[in-house]
């Protein structure tokens, strides 16, 4: 039986909401259902023979599917870049990982289990042109899901993403879904941490941080291990707050670095 139920044409319900496309996700993995929306450019529906890139858009803690929509014309980015752009819920704070502590909540195993399955099985996606990206929360679990299955994606991006999680200490979000979050645990789980993952996969990332965020000190340190590494790293550093101003500034060039690739291809 199908873990998704797909609503058609949700026309402009909201300022800058247009998707093409809903899936709604049972919940097997996660607490409720996890609703997504897919753009799918006007190219899409013109050559149904071709297969076109597709990038992972994650939303910060708080959030919901509907974020990038409010702020961004996510529509004309399908169009302008020729790429199906997905939408996921991250159900507010899952940090997009699996808990070990909730049975209930295992956004991980929602993500490569259902999503992208679904992704892959309903949709016309170029294998080799998979991308990733998010902001804050989101951007930790763009690099998070990345590095636990490099082979699916060609490329990940954090805008203004939270790379140390040894500064969640007190994120009581996160003690819920770990357990604790003391020094070890949050350790492990840092993307900081684990930044030697990047250089076996040999592929390129972009990272970016407005210079009054509050990441920015964390961000530039990950530029500096990415050097130091050899990481083939892309850092966008300019003025701008953790907003959605800057936001919608920065995550245009993600979306040029991923265009950069895929024709590069």
């Amino acid at each position: 039986m199908k873990k998704w139920i797909i609503v058609l044409l949700v026309l402009c319900v909201s300022q800058q909401l247009l998707a093409q496309e809903t899936l709604y996700f049972n919940p097997i993995y996660v607490p409720y259902a996890d609703t997504t929306l897919v753009f799918t450019p006007k190219e899409y529906t013109r050559n149904t023979t071709k297969r076109f890139p597709m990038v992972y858009l994650l939303h910060e803690q708080g959030g919901n599917f509907k974020q990038w929509s409010n702020f961004l014309n996510v529509q004309k980015y399908a169009d302008a870049y020729g790429f199906v752009i997905v939408c996921p819920d991250g159900l507010n704070d899952s940090w997009y990982i699996n808990s070990p502590r909730k049975a209930t909540s295992k956004f991980e195993d929602f993500f490569f289990k259902d999503l992208h399955t679904t992704m892959m099985e309903k949709y016309r996606i170029d294998t080799d042109q998979v991308f990733i990206t998010g902001v804050g929360m989101g951007g930790f679990g763009a690099m998070y899901l990345f590095l636990k299955k490099p082979d699916i994606f060609r490329s990940v991006g954090s805008c203004a993403g939270i790379l140390d999680m040894q500064n969640e200490v007190d994120n009581a979000r996160l003690r819920t879904l770990l357990g604790n979050t003391d020094f070890e645990t949050l350790r492990n789980l840092s993307i900081m941490s684990n930044i030697g993952k990047f250089v076996s996969t040999q592929k390129e990332i972009i990272f970016d941080c407005g210079i009054d965020d509050p990441q920015y000190e964390n961000t530039n340190f990950f530029k500096k291990r990415c050097d130091e590494l050899r990481i083939r790293a892309t850092y966008v550093s300019q003025p701008g707050k953790h907003d959605r101003s800057y936001f919608q500034k920065a995550i245009r060039w993600h979306f040029d670095f991923f265009k950069r690739l895929a024709k590069d291809n």
